[in-house]
């Protein structure tokens, strides 16, 4: 049997001008993964990223804390959807990002207020009646992580260790897939995603199935800190 493991990025530059970048926090998050899986990845035989700067810093600092010196691979097939054009999809004023942070940052609990924000936006655009309004439908984006999957699943053949640095949209379409969850329910499962969880899928030949999903302990105790969702 194979693995793939998929990680969530560490945590992102929230609020600030240029959003596609880890946080301190973030590098924080992102070495510690590595330390935690020097126990129990004895090789890794392919790294691979999505394009975003959060994904390759998050592999950096993750590969250098795990002393794991394979070459890094770059595939669009998981970057994260566009949040920006959903979110401007979803309340057209918010095309000056100038006002969407002026009115996040003048909310009580500002993560929550986006979080809110974030929500309404996704479900219109996962809830197909508007598909013609987006660069990237939400079945064309499902379809798009699903294949960069199975493409990196043939590329490995039988019994190899893969570790994918991507966001939490891909990781949700394809546990969706594994789980045969309705699109209607798919970002249930997005919310739970913390920074830098792991993601197990197990693969042979015949199947594939999710072993564990967002697994994410090494930040509890006294690594309880790390622990954020956004």
């Amino acid at each position: 049997m194979g693995v793939v493991y998929l990680v969530r990025h560490g945590q992102a530059s929230f609020g600030a001008a240029d959003y596609d970048q880890l946080s301190e926090t973030g590098v924080a998050q992102a070495r510690v993964l590595g330390e935690t899986l020097r126990s129990r990845l004895p090789r890794a035989d392919a790294v691979v990223t999505g394009t975003l700067v959060r994904h390759r810093q998050t592999a950096d600092a993750c590969l250098a804390a795990l002393k794991c010196d394979v070459p890094q691979r770059r595939s669009k097939g998981f970057d994260e959807f566009d949040m920006d054009e959903i979110i401007v999809r979803h309340e057209p004023r918010y095309e000056d990002r100038t006002l969407l942070m002026q009115d996040i940052a003048g909310a009580t609990e500002p993560r929550r207020a986006f979080q809110a924000l974030f929500t309404e936006a996704v479900a219109r655009w996962v809830g197909g009646g508007f598909d013609d309004e987006y660069t990237e439908p939400w079945p064309v984006f499902r379809d798009r992580c699903i294949r960069a999957m199975d493409e990196l699943i043939r590329e490995l053949g039988a019994s190899k260790n893969a570790l994918v640095f991507t966001s939490g949209g891909p990781i949700t379409a394809i546990c969706q897939d594994l789980l045969r969850i309705p699109d209607e329910h798919a970002f249930r499962l997005n919310t739970a995603l913390a920074n830098c969880g792991v993601t197990k899928v197990v693969y042979s030949e015949r199947t594939r199935f999710l072993s564990t999903m967002n697994e994410h302990g090494f930040f509890e105790g006294t690594q309880r800190a790390l622990l954020t969702y956004r």
